[in-house]
């Protein structure tokens, strides 16, 4: 599903969310219940999303360093949400 462009880093989509729903998050959430040894599985919308699919966490220590790490990009979000939630889905299963 990647392909071999190089990486064009973009603004993240408002209303989008997919990179706060389609990874498993290893590090413990505030206000999430551990499930199965992570702190979000895999398709599970993080409990810090907001009504406008923004993250309660972000900017403050306690967000998880793998939520830090991820930045949009055209490869990652492409057109839409749907795109990033499918390349996120895929990107999930090829790193278990």
């Amino acid at each position: 599903m990647p392909d071999e462009a190089p990486i064009e880093t973009i603004a993240c989509r408002g209303g989008c969310a997919a990179c706060c729903i389609a990874p498993s998050i290893s590090s413990p959430i505030p206000g999430m219940v551990p499930v199965g040894g992570f702190g979000k599985p895999a398709g599970v919308r993080c409990v810090q999303l907001d009504e406008q699919m923004r993250c309660r966490l972000f900017g403050h220590p306690e967000r998880p360093a793998v939520c830090s790490s991820l930045r949009p990009s055209s490869t990652m979000c492409g057109p839409d949400r749907n795109h990033a939630l499918r390349w996120l889905t895929w990107l999930e299963q090829a790193t278990a």
